[in-house]
């Protein structure tokens, strides 16, 4: 058994973030799927949204944030996570982040930080390394990591299951005491042990067909802490990124809705811009009604995708201020700077996640969620563009605080080893292959931008029988990494379609036909899911 004082289970900003911060308070593990450098985090292009600017203002921030939650954001959250933002950036600039900056315009010669604006922002606030900001985010994070005596990370590890003492047995207070981690490297499963487990595993957009997410991205926090029977809020809000990469090589490369923000425009295929007949702010409206119309208009004309067209803006300006997305398209044959982007919608962000309050705690003494696994009240319905790291940060050092202000008795509760009983290797992995096409194809078809109760129904049937088929395998045979992520990604798609049947009404991300109009008795309601038993 491995023994720390905080067990971080993710290695993004806010694994990476809260990790420093108790470092100096005791031993901390840091468990990670592949490579630490491999996160969410890493593959965000837009940037951080933070009031740093004279002309915006705390105020507007909140009032921006509210309007994109469509009525479900928790005012109180949304305000300290607005008012924390700057002091966090701040510390991540001390850290060694490098954002993008500009001349000042009185041309004296000084620099300042380079604001983007992003769709339902109302000012420029965005503050990004060019288009790979979470990139740079990661490497000024690792690098601090890496110089930290007390910090230990376990990479191509994967966690299987939360150990809580009542699962074991124990009366009394449910406490968390670490988790069973898979070592994708011997094939081992180990017991690692901690009063402190932070769950910072990233979003499930791998539950869906199209997606901008890394393969990483199987909800597996989610599915953890509702095995463990954590509550679960809000799943059936589902962002879907408006502008991906069209292209069959390019496996859903994310074009940044700073491209947007920066005076791109959407087009049919015949070049008819139709943002206009849907919202007053054109292409920079919020991204569910954006990735709606383009559903739409795609569904009307019969299209694949759309276009994104930013040719009236000088090749210069492009290619600085977009340089990866530029490199990127031209590696596919297109040059941006001369031709419209070809784009669609892919699954993004899920808005809803793990119960916990600002502070990052849950029902469960001892773990705590922070980032997009977790369900704090800040995005509501319908995340606003680059708040996600933003919260990251902010509820990251709260989360920190928190843990790091209490007394934890040691722990003194016997853990059993992992027991593989009389489970064989695998024989049948093309089974494994096949249900996990059949449930990303499934919430592809059925739970997708536009639902139905028919289509949430026959997805719910069809993922009750796929459960049954991975229970009895993964019950069967020895665990592989490819069947614990089936088995949560196949949770996580139970527990967004019981979210989306359980709201009787389209509000922000979730859309549903035999419910178009917003329900006054679910405004400030969420959808909570509870694992029976």
């Amino acid at each position: 058994m491995k023994q720390f004082d905080f067990l971080i289970l993710g290695s993004g900003i806010a694994g990476l973030t809260f990790a420093l911060k108790v470092a100096p308070r005791g031993r901390v593990a840091i468990v990670t799927k592949k490579n630490r450098a491999e996160s969410n985090t890493n593959y965000a292009q837009g940037g951080i949204a933070a009031v740093t600017s004279k002309e915006d203002s705390f105020e507007l921030h909140v009032a921006d944030t509210l309007t994109a939650g469509a009525g479900l954001c928790r005012e109180a959250v949304v305000r300290t996570i607005v008012e924390e933002g700057p002091a966090r950036i701040a510390e991540l600039i001390e850290l060694g982040m490098k954002f993008s900056e500009r001349n000042e315009p009185n041309g004296n010669g000084g620099k300042q930080l380079d604001l983007g604006r992003e769709g339902g922002h109302s000012k420029r606030r965005i503050l990004h390394a060019k288009d790979v900001t979470g990139r740079e985010i990661e490497r000024a994070l690792l690098d601090a990591v890496s110089r930290a005596p007390n910090i230990q990370v376990f990479e191509n590890h994967l966690a299987i299951d939360l150990i809580t003492s009542q699962k074991l047995g124990y009366v009394g207070e449910n406490h968390c005491l670490g988790a069973y981690v898979f070592d994708k490297q011997t094939g081992a499963v180990e017991t690692f042990a901690a009063p402190v487990t932070l769950l910072a595993t990233g979003g499930c957009g791998k539950v869906y067909l199209y997606t901008t997410n890394p393969d990483i991205a199987t909800g597996d926090g989610v599915a953890m802490a509702y095995r463990a029977g954590v509550p679960v809020a809000n799943m059936e809000f589902i962002q879907f990124h408006p502008t991906c990469l069209y292209h069959p090589a390019a496996k859903s490369f994310l074009i940044s809705e700073a491209v947007r923000g920066e005076g791109g425009v959407l087009m049919t295929l015949d070049g008819v811009e139709f943002m206009d007949g849907y919202h007053p702010l054109k292409s920079l409206a919020p991204r569910d009604i954006v990735a709606r119309a383009i559903d739409s208009e795609m569904k009307k004309s019969g299209a694949d995708h759309v276009l994104l067209d930013i040719t009236h803006k000088s090749a210069r300006f492009i290619i600085e201020r977009f340089p990866n997305i530029y490199q990127t398209c031209l590696r596919f044959g297109l040059d941006i700077t001369k031709a419209p982007i070809p784009v669609v919608p892919a699954a993004h962000y899920q808005c809803g996640g793990v119960v916990t309050d600002v502070d990052g705690e849950t029902e469960i003494t001892g773990l705590y969620g922070v980032g997009e696994v977790a369900c704090t009240g800040l995005h509501g319905a319908n995340r606003l563009a680059s708040n996600s790291l933003l919260e990251a940060l902010v509820c990251a050092e709260r989360a920190a605080r928190r843990a790091t202000g209490k007394s934890w008795p040691p722990l003194d509760l016997e853990i059993p080893a992992w027991q593989s009983g009389n489970a064989n290797n695998a024989d049948e992995l093309v089974v494994v292959a096949h249900n996990w096409d059949e449930i990303r194809r499934c919430m592809w078809d059925y739970v997708g931008i536009v639902r139905t109760n028919k289509r949430l129904q026959r997805a719910q049937s069809r993922l009750a029988n796929l459960q049954a088929e991975i229970h009895e395998h993964y019950w069967n045979f020895i665990v592989t990494a490819d069947l614990l992520e089936l088995r949560n990604i196949a949770t996580v798609a139970e527990v967004i379609v019981h979210c989306a049947l359980a709201r009787p009404e389209s509000r922000g991300l979730h859309y549903n036909l035999d419910y178009p109009n917003l329900n006054s008795e679910w405004a400030q309601r969420d959808s909570v899911v509870r694992k029976s038993g």
